[in-house]
């Protein structure tokens, strides 16, 4: 049994090695293994935490690459089901030097996409302390929304502890109205909600961190709002109406973005599965985040509980 659970679709990554180059003339690539859930998974565990990951993959090489990769990182693979009739979703990524790198998707009608409620209804939740709930999964077909919706359920009913990160894939919804209402609705399932500034214009017409924290503190089952502002850190709001802003932490060089906010829900939820405060693992969700933008993986800047602490010593703070 495993502490920590979460839903996802995993992505088979083919990342040019070949820097400013396009996708249209890039030659080499090599393979890696990404998905927002994944990622959060793979760094909990690395922080010596207990993780079971939800998802499908086809049965065929890039299926058994992934749930190969996954046992690798020591994440449970119980609960990743099989399906021949369909193919496991992969990406093109490009490797940019500065900025956010350009990734071209194959994932519609993926195996990850046909995953069923009936699935999810069999998922023991026992020893389940806290869920990782993404906005990606519910926007990769209506079966998956319904599977998504399922465990949400199941997850408010138990009363564990979930984190709801937006994640905005627009490519992937029919619409973004489609995208707007769903999200917001789903977010006021989650007992914390980790939405970023730009993520609010759009979902709900701001980049005022206190005016996205309001909006979505109105969910009925929301707690916290920690809205993550950039390199200056995030913006914390609490349903008491108590809030402070948690500075980030200074990178001399960003490599690559990708990971770095699903390194922050990471951080902030193995905290406070650690007994740490809200203050402290809002620092931790900075902290990973600063590392993670200065390695070119989805999750390779991930720490170690001795590399986080290391990372902490050397600037000069201490969690509580």
């Amino acid at each position: 049994m495993s502490e920590i659970l979460t839903i996802g679709e995993p992505i088979v990554t083919f990342a040019s090695k070949e820097p400013d180059v396009s996708l249209r003339d890039a030659l080499e690539f090599h393979k890696i293994l990404g998905g927002a859930e994944l990622n959060v998974a793979i760094g909990a565990q690395r922080l010596g935490h207990s993780v079971d990951y939800i998802s499908q993959v086809g049965e065929e090489p890039l299926g058994d690459y992934v749930i190969k990769t996954i046992k690798e990182h020591h994440v449970g693979t119980r609960y990743i089901t099989r399906d021949a009739d369909y193919w496991t979703a992969f990406q093109l990524k490009d490797r940019v030097t500065q900025g956010n790198p350009t990734t071209q998707n194959y994932r519609r009608g993926s195996a990850a996409a046909h995953l069923t409620p009936a699935v999810v209804d069999q998922i023991d939740l026992a020893d389940v302390r806290a869920a990782h709930m993404s906005g990606i999964f519910p926007a990769i077909s209506a079966t998956a929304e319904a599977a998504f919706r399922t465990l949400l359920k199941r997850l408010e009913a138990a009363n564990i502890l979930t984190t709801f990160d937006p994640n905005l894939r627009p490519t992937l919804w029919p619409s973004r109205d489609k995208m707007v209402t769903t999200l917001n609705e789903l977010a006021g399932h989650a007992e914390i909600v980790l939405p970023g500034v730009e993520e609010g214009k759009i979902l709900m017409g701001s980049t005022d961190p206190e005016k996205i924290a309001d909006f979505y503190l109105r969910g009925a089952r929301t707690k916290v709002v920690i809205v993550k502002v950039g390199p200056a850190g995030a913006y914390v709001k609490q349903q008491s109406g108590e809030s402070y802003t948690v500075t980030g932490f200074k990178v001399a060089q960003v490599a690559d973005t990708v990971g770095a906010g699903d390194g922050f829900a990471m951080g902030v939820l193995t905290a406070l599965l650690e007994h740490k405060s809200l203050r402290s693992a809002v620092m931790r969700g900075n902290a990973v985040g600063a590392l993670q933008v200065q390695t070119y993986g989805d999750n390779d800047g991930y720490p170690t509980p001795a590399g986080l602490q290391a990372f902490y010593q050397q600037e000069g703070v201490v969690e509580d």
